[in-house]
């Protein structure tokens, strides 16, 4: 298989063309007020029921207004997306592939400040960070799934004299829902092109707080031939949505990315249905992490402090990948603490449009206000001591300080809870209390999304690695435990963390997909009886 190459990170330098054009398109955007639509079979629908749309880093600021469907346009949605299963599924594979390819080419032209600067306005992504989702990660998932869908298409049976075998990879019966998250406008869309360019039908309901990038890659999608009624557009409340499409006959599959909580939910009550459906739907999801470090004695220090500082802090630690939790020998206790202290000194939280901030703002106030608590508690806790930050600001954006904590109990809350915000709580553990720190690591939450080892002992990393073999789906050595690559860290987890159905990869198309045996005999039998009836 031949691969696509990932697509270049811009680095939007003082004074480069793209820096400029990427800000003057901030300046339009934030200038005007949308009015977003459902979009169903192609149609802009305005249902009057609007929610709006706000800058998390000053949140009195209106980017848009999203018009909510009501069960009314769930129904037509529904009806849309039967309707264009047939034709979309029977187009030739190449002519879905080449609509993702110029949809690719686009992104990486003409639409990346659209993309971007939607992500950072309504996201409150730095530009790094929306670089690396909404344009790079975004292109990379509609390049690298056209070849893995090719390699899949290639794999076919064994046929031997006068028996053709052959296996056909039709997409699901029904229609496929996408559920999608805030916090990364590449999953967002993934979640829906990917069962869309396999032959699916999708119906998309976008997170609240990641509608106007939604938006964005809405126009994307049709500017580059995808037919209009392939993906239905359609806000919705959420409980609203499960109950409706969880209980529908035509419902293939669910593709899923966020909480936890939610996604039992949507297994629950999918199960409560099952009879109603006409196949088994196919219901993949990634969903929570509490992410850890684990350092040997021999890590490199200033590995160790910049892992953990880019792995909790960058994009205010919303990532299901994001450093929560840290183990650290006391021999090197010190130096590390020294120097992560040094760096947080340096960070600058603030609007994303000054590219001189490494934080931006959580995501909305009941996301600030959960992050805000555990800052509280932290700070009438016996055992625990707040070497950084501690602080929250939320009069004109919701903006919280990089906090760093140290604790005695490694069962404190910050250790096991999925805490989705700029919390990084570690413990300090003697060398003696080695394998203890393991089964720390391995059962103090229920997650098991990702996770990194630093250390330059290369006979304990891999004995490390090995007795943590199910503790993440996505290991990282030396490194921090964000920044998944598609085509290079194929990305998901198990346990409490989701399917492990692995993006960026061609297992996550299989699951969109229902193959179908066909055996052709050349030479069909024209006599019941076999050769040993003959007698003796």
């Amino acid at each position: 298989m031949n691969l696509p190459k990932n697509e270049p990170i811009y680095d939007y330098g003082p004074g480069d063309a793209r820096t400029t054009s990427l800000k003057q398109a901030m300046e339009r955007m934030a200038s005007e007020v949308l009015e977003i639509p459902c979009i169903i079979g192609g149609e802009a629908i305005y249902t009057g029921q609007k929610r709006a749309v706000v800058m998390p880093h000053d949140h009195g600021h209106v980017l848009a207004h999203f018009h909510l469907a009501g069960e009314k346009e769930m129904a037509m949605a529904a009806a849309s997306a039967a309707k264009a299963k047939e034709s979309w599924s029977r187009r030739p594979w190449q002519e879905r592939v080449a609509i993702f390819q110029k949809m690719a080419d686009l992104l990486a032209t003409t639409h990346r400040d659209a993309i971007n600067g939607s992500t950072i306005l309504g996201q409150s992504k730095t530009v790094y960070q929306a670089e690396i989702d909404a344009a790079c990660e975004f292109i990379d998932f509609l390049r690298f799934n056209g070849s893995f869908y090719e390699s899949i298409l290639k794999e076919q049976p064994l046929s031997v004299p006068g028996i053709q075998n052959r296996l056909e990879y039709r997409p699901l019966e029904g229609f496929v829902t996408a559920i999608t998250p805030f916090n990364f406008t590449s999953i967002a869309a993934n979640l829906a092109l990917a069962p869309a360019l396999v032959g699916n039908t999708c119906i998309w309901k976008p997170s609240d707080t990641q509608m106007l990038s939604a938006h964005y890659t809405m126009k994307l999608m049709l500017e580059a031939g995808l037919p209009a009624d392939v993906i239905q557009f359609l806000p919705a409340d959420g409980p609203a949505f499960g109950n409706y499409f969880c209980s529908h006959r035509s419902l293939g599959g669910i593709h899923f990315t966020g909480s936890t909580q939610t996604f039992q939910w949507i297994w629950k009550k999918t199960a409560e249905n099952l009879e109603r459906f006409q196949s088994y739907p196919r219901l993949v999801g990634e969903t929570g992490g509490k992410d850890f470090i684990l350092a040997h004695r021999s890590a490199n220090v200033d590995v160790l402090a910049v892992a953990a500082v880019r792995g909790a802090f960058e994009y205010q630690g919303q990532k299901c990948s994001a450093a929560s939790r840290m183990y650290v020998p006391e021999a090197i206790w010190p130096q590390v603490k020294s120097r992560m202290l040094e760096m947080i000194r340096e960070i600058k939280v603030g609007d994303p449009r000054d590219f001189s901030n490494f934080m931006g703002a959580v995501i909305d106030q009941r996301s600030f206000k959960k992050i805000q608590n555990y800052q509280v508690e932290a700070k009438g806790a016996s055992g625990v001591k707040i070497l950084a930050g501690g602080g929250s600001h939320g009069e004109k954006g919701y903006f919280v300080e990089p906090t760093v904590l140290e604790v005695s109990d490694p069962k404190y809350r910050t250790m096991c809870e999925e805490i989705f915000g700029p919390i990084l709580s570690i413990y300090v553990y003697p060398e003696s209390k080695e394998a203890e720190v393991l089964r720390l690591v391995d059962e103090s939450t229920p997650y098991a999304l990702t996770g990194a080892l630093v250390g330059e002992d290369a006979e304990v990393i891999r004995r490390w690695s090995q007795t943590l073999q199910y503790s993440a789906g996505n290991l990282y050595i030396n490194d921090k435990p964000t920044g998944a690559v598609v085509g290079q860290q194929p990305f998901g987890g198990a346990r409490a963390s989701g399917t492990n159905d692995k993006a960026g990869s061609g297992l996550n198309l299989t699951r969109w997909i229902s193959p179908r045996t066909v055996k052709e005999n050349l030479a069909p039998p024209k006599d019941y009886r076999y050769p040993h009836m003959a007698g003796s």
